[in-house]
């Protein structure tokens, strides 16, 4: 009877040695995962962030053509006027 119970024994100690690292990859995936989630929130927040920017600039460009236009306009608002003054250049 005294060798059945070392063997249980001997046989429990390698599945438990191998729940041990099976329990420690767990955790360290775990861990992983958690970075991993964290990493993909930093992402989706820059490209939000790149987004906005993008925007912006879009922004800031229609802006630019708006006030080239104006004075473009004002440009030839003025070319009328110094030739009706007859003030053009010669």
């Amino acid at each position: 009877m005294a060798m059945n119970l070392d063997c249980a024994i001997m046989t429990d100690e390698p599945a438990n040695l191998v729940l041990e690292h099976l329990k420690r990859f767990q955790s360290s995936q775990d861990r992983i995962e958690r970075r991993l989630d964290e990493l993909l929130r930093r992402v989706a927040n820059l490209e939000a962030g790149q987004a906005s920017v993008i925007q912006h600039l879009g922004n800031l460009a229609a802006a630019d053509a708006q006030q080239q236009l104006a004075a473009d306009r004002a440009n030839e608002r003025l070319d009328r006027i110094e030739r009706r003054l007859e003030m053009h250049d010669s």
